[in-house]
């Protein structure tokens, strides 16, 4: 499917309701939502609303920080469909033979793709919550992909959900070996150049590692058609990039996350709260909003950093932020309930 920047408002079999998006364009500008660098929304494949804020344009490049993440997945299932990588169940020591680590510890030899893809790896870190952050150490590391691989454990694998930026460090690490490219040109090649991508910038470490947990810079629009593509199931303009089995495992998330919703945080008035669920690297969570339920599928990224996509509307929102740390990030989810799906429903 082409996705089609069209007018800031668009008509689809019934005409939306330009007001309710009106106003929260106006209630941006006004700081009744602060820190909104960017919203768009697409519906069948079409951007009907793009508005940028608080000095951020088209062509700023904002950093997708976790959101990340949900990429990372994709480009797994990428290796997975290029037979790569024989499917998510593989034991990550036999990608790498030569590391030591695996050796002296039996429990790490236990870890599989799925259980990094789940946050299920059994490290000794968490960055939930304001648990135990290996991230910052990772990032003042030379190598990444190797501090990630040498971490301590706690938990048998595939049991306890502890979130890190860690384990898709080492997704990074076992695509880069089994298809002999770095992890910036397998994206090039197999997700950035067909989508259409080309003005990006990744973090690297000093070994030139390009980091898979965050801080990737990219165009909101760019980032759009990332959720297009999700929405799609994997098709675009004709052609399968990722298959439609990897998009529904990918994004069907049934890890609970204990006393955690996004609606909930974004203090909504007009929607119901209910829990989040995480998978591979992507969350659920049920919008139950004007007499409905909608199935959310979203990419998260610390600050305000979402890909929001609703099948039942055809629909894909995206939102960057610099609410860093704050639960003003969640706003977003508020917005999308107040505005963004009455005009679509």
């Amino acid at each position: 499917m082409i996705l089609t920047f069209g007018s800031p408002i668009a008509v689809y079999g019934q005409k939306l309701q330009e007001n309710d998006l009106s106003k929260m364009t106006e209630d941006i500008h006004k700081e009744t939502y602060t820190g909104i660098h960017s919203v768009l929304v697409a519906k069948g494949g079409k951007l009907s609303y793009q508005q940028y804020f608080n000095g951020f344009t088209a062509d700023s490049l904002h950093d997708m920080r976790s959101a990340f993440k949900s990429v990372t997945s994709l480009l797994v299932g990428i290796a997975i469909d290029h037979g790569m990588i024989k499917d998510e169940t593989q034991l990550v020591h036999t990608f790498f033979p030569e590391n030591k680590a695996f050796v002296t510890d039996p429990l790490k030899r236990k870890i599989t793709i799925k259980d990094l893809l789940e946050m299920r790896s059994g490290f000794d870190c968490d960055e939930w919550d304001d648990g135990k952050d290996c991230e910052s150490d990772m990032e003042r590391s030379r190598d990444w992909v190797q501090f990630s691989l040498g971490l301590p454990m706690k938990n048998q694998p595939g049991k306890v959900w502890a979130y890190t930026s860690c384990d898709p460090m080492i997704i990074g690490g076992i695509i880069s070996k089994v298809s002999g490219m770095t992890i910036i040109n397998f994206a090039k090649k197999y997700l950035f150049e067909p989508l259409g991508i080309k003005n990006y910038r990744w973090t690297v470490d000093s070994k030139g590692q390009a980091t898979t947990a965050g801080s990737f810079f990219i165009r909101p629009a760019d980032i759009m058609k990332i959720g297009q593509l999700v929405l799609n199931k994997g098709m675009w303009n004709g052609r399968c990039l990722i298959s439609e089995k990897w998009i529904s495992r990918s994004t069907t998330a049934n890890i609970l996350i204990p006393d955690y919703s996004f609606v909930k945080i974004s203090q909504s008035t007009v929607a119901t709260p209910r829990p989040a669920y995480y998978g591979y690297y992507w969350y659920n969570e049920e919008i139950v909003t004007g007499g409905k339920t909608y199935k959310a599928i979203i990419a998260s990224g610390n600050g305000g950093q979402y890909i929001i996509l609703i099948r039942e509307l055809d629909l894909v929102a995206v939102f960057t932020q610099g609410n860093y740390g704050s639960w003003k990030a969640k706003k977003a989810f508020d917005l999308l309930t107040k505005y963004i799906i009455p005009s679509y429903s």
